[in-house]
């Protein structure tokens, strides 16, 4: 008699042990508010625990971002298709932060949140305090995008200095063809080594998350939030409102997908800008999972670093809200005519605000000294409070980023539908340990760029 032979083993499977870390996070996250409202004392001395993990992720972000964007852009023969890229973006970055104000500005007028409230001359000097002295004019600000060396770039932490940067090297690469190859593929190395990296410091998120919700907590308490729980709660909902309505009706006539599905797979991202209240902290994670999901690296590599600068949908309503709000807590509501002007101002004051926590604040501030000083008495009104919105503003804003690249890579043809699906399904896991693919970095090449690829 013959045997039968035996059917080949089923290959192993990679245990993803990171779920533990992403429990770790919500136990910490519960345990930092137990701590802010039994020992509030000792829930502010422990800060210093949020801000070294945030530090730690923002460390990483310039690297990360000079690589994403070589290598997306160096990876695609056309630079015309660059440019419709980077040009449809823009245009759609624009158009969302122009409804988010409107709708922050409709809301905040049905609202009134800041009726009836009274100013000391403590909160004045508070507000005034949030000034940033060496803020710069617009002139100034688009001179302070050229970095002073090539290096300084990456050593002084500005976004767009790093945006600069990388958009020349990619350019370059592009130009240079098949000799550029063995560049992109260095380059390629050193987005695995970062990302590695990081992958490594986010077993620190439990004690960032720890240290950054009991100082929160500790410093402002639930009593000081009764008073503006109109607002924050106004806010929330404006948020939620934008986020589910707006962008989930666009996802779904465009992509044809769930914004709910979407969300489920970037729900430890979320997690995370929850914990530290800064969604630069899930931007590389993004990057990594977006590449993943099936978007191509063009795409991935000019939305989503364009958009931690210039797609803030969360400080827009923010900015349009606290406006009204601090007017009528002032005695001085302002008619459309005035509201207008001032938030178009704080449309372009905003850009380049990366969402890193306390910038909405410092952001609102000098914008209100600049174009309505007399407002900014009223920001000390919302210090105590600014910390719990920016969880929200930082939520939305990545909701609104993760959104804009799906639907950007759907316009411009760039995303995989299929692997989406498989994606989305759970059939092609994402890779934890190294925020890549097992098979290398980011996700495969669409079968037109691996054409342009083969005739290079």
């Amino acid at each position: 008699m013959t045997t039968m032979p035996a059917a080949p083993a089923a290959p192993a499977v990679k245990r993803d042990r990171t779920h533990y870390l992403y429990i770790a996070v919500i136990v910490a996250v519960a345990l930092g508010i137990a701590v802010g409202l039994i020992w509030p004392d000792a829930g502010v001395q422990l800060k210093p625990l949020g801000t070294g993990f945030v530090n730690l992720i923002k460390m990483m972000i310039s690297p990360i971002i000079f690589c994403t964007i070589v290598l997306g852009i160096g990876s695609v023969r056309k630079a015309a298709k660059v440019g419709a890229v980077g040009g449809i973006a823009l245009g759609y970055f624009l158009v969302m932060s122009l409804v988010a104000l409107a709708i922050g500005l409709v809301v905040g007028n049905i609202l009134h949140p800041g009726d009836g409230l009274h100013l000391t001359n403590a909160l004045k000097a508070t507000g005034h305090s949030q000034v940033d002295s060496e803020a710069l004019g617009p002139v100034d600000f688009v001179l302070s995008i050229i970095p002073t060396t090539f290096v300084s770039a990456f050593t002084e932490g500005q976004v767009l200095q790093t945006l600069l940067i990388a958009l020349l090297a990619g350019f370059a690469l592009q130009a240079m063809g098949s000799v550029g190859q063995p560049v992109l593929r260095g380059v390629e190395h050193i987005q695995r080594l970062v990302f590695r990296i990081l992958g490594m410091i986010m077993w620190a998120a439990p004690i960032g998350a720890f240290g950054a919700i009991a100082a929160v907590v500790g410093s402002a308490g639930l009593d000081a939030l009764k008073s503006l729980a109109v607002l924050m709660l106004g806010f929330y909902v404006t948020c939620v409102l934008f986020v589910f309505i707006v962008l989930g009706a666009l996802l779904r006539i465009v992509a044809g997908l769930n914004i709910l599905t979407l969300f489920k797979y970037l729900a430890r991202e979320f997690l995370l800008i929850l914990s530290t209240s800064s969604s630069e902290s899930a931007l590389p994670r993004l990057i990594a999972k977006m590449e993943h999901l099936g978007v191509s690296k063009a795409v991935v590599g000019i939305t989503v670093p364009t958009g931690y600068s210039f797609n803030l949908d969360g400080t827009m309503i923010y900015m349009t809200m606290a406006s009204l709000y601090i007017a009528d807590a002032l005695g001085t509501p302002m008619s459309v005519g005035e509201q207008i002007p001032l938030l178009l101002f704080l449309l372009l004051a905003s850009k380049g605000a990366a969402g890193v926590s306390g910038a909405g604040l410092a952001t609102l501030a000098g914008g209100l000294q600049s174009h309505k000083p007399a407002l900014v008495d009223g920001v000390g009104l919302i210090v105590g409070i600014d910390r719990f919105m920016s969880e929200a503003r930082a939520l939305t804003n990545f909701a609104g980023n993760s959104v804009a690249t799906v639907l950007i890579g759907t316009w411009t043809k760039d995303i995989d539908k299929d692997r989406m699906r498989q994606v989305l399904a759970g059939e092609l896991p994402f890779d934890e340990t190294t925020l890549l693919d097992e098979g290398g970095a980011g996700t495969p090449e669409l079968p037109e760029q691996r054409e342009e690829l083969a005739k290079a």
